[in-house]
């Protein structure tokens, strides 16, 4: 009987719980997307407003006020439009440039170049940004740069990156397991709650991971230390056995971190802990300059 009274319930509500199941899955999405951004207080300030506004009017009867803010949630959407441009600029540009049907694929074996190649660069404490591309095209970003298609070597690396070199400032692209540019400019992260520690090359990484789902790889030029930036986050203080390990897992999509969890609190096995912007400084700093 109780059965049967609970299927009759499911039949009759199955629209009313999709509904739910929809808009919950949309506002997780639309918070976890302005999260860490410079709209996101602004949205939590119009937010918190409106709610408040509505249920003080509902509960004190104050029609005025009900009415006044029915008007302007009219023309919310327009404001939140105008608020929000850079980011719904940004999501826009990353859903145009998500590749449907295919998308760039990088070898085992290009995978422990990099590997090897990171911490070649690492122990000659030559500072380093390499963005590898992944579903979306960011060939925006290899255009501000100069033209190399090259293959990828560590030698090759190495010398665009060695100082005083033309083509050594910015960052290079490896798309397909080639060099595609160098010398590329990346968008700086306007992200306010980062450790000051961090400077202008760790911030364009993460700037670009914010922009797309590129794996950016940043050395410091100063320590050495070696970290990843994808989906805005960082991940810090990278070994050469953890940094294959963990470039396998991006690359594969598995054990991958949800984009807004700290990086600090879910280290990868094997990995020296890991800090993120917003945490407390490391005990070796890294002041960087591009």
């Amino acid at each position: 009987m109780i059965l049967a009274t609970l299927a009759d319930f499911a039949l009759l509500h199955w629209k009313d719980a999709a509904e739910i199941t929809l808009l919950g899955v949309a506002i997780y999405y639309t918070w976890k997307f302005f999260r860490g951004t410079p709209g996101a207080n602004v949205l939590v300030g119009l937010v918190v407003i409106f709610l408040g506004a509505t249920l003080l009017s509902q509960i004190l009867g104050l029609t005025v006020i009900g009415a006044i803010f029915e008007s302007l949630s009219k023309v919310l959407v327009i404001a939140l439009v105008i608020i929000f441009q850079p980011e719904l600029r940004r999501g826009l540009a990353a859903l145009g440039a998500t590749r449907l049907f295919f998308g760039t694929q990088q070898s085992r074996a290009t995978l422990d170049l990099l590997r090897e190649m990171t911490f070649d660069l690492a122990n000659r404490q030559l500072g380093a940004l390499i963005a590898i591309e992944r579903g979306q095209n960011i060939e925006s970003f290899a255009e501000s740069g100069v033209k190399i298609d090259c293959a990828l070597s560590s030698e090759i690396v190495v010398s665009l990156f060695f100082p005083k070199t033309p083509l050594h400032d910015g960052g290079i692209i490896i798309r397909n397991d080639r060099i595609v540019s160098a010398a590329c400019i990346f968008p700086v992260t306007q992200r306010a709650d980062l450790d000051r520690t961090l400077g202008l090359r760790h911030r364009a990484a993460l700037g670009l991971s914010e922009e797309s789902d590129a794996i950016v790889v940043v050395v410091s030029e100063e320590t050495g230390v070696v970290s990843i930036c994808h989906r805005g986050i960082i991940e810090r203080n990278f070994d050469p056995e953890s940094l294959g390990r963990r470039l396998g897992e991006l690359f594969s999509l598995k054990d991958e971190k949800d984009p807004q969890q700290l990086a600090g609190q879910g280290a990868v096995a094997g990995a020296r802990p890991h800090s993120v912007g917003g945490h407390p400084k490391e005990p070796r700093t890294d002041h960087l300059a591009f």
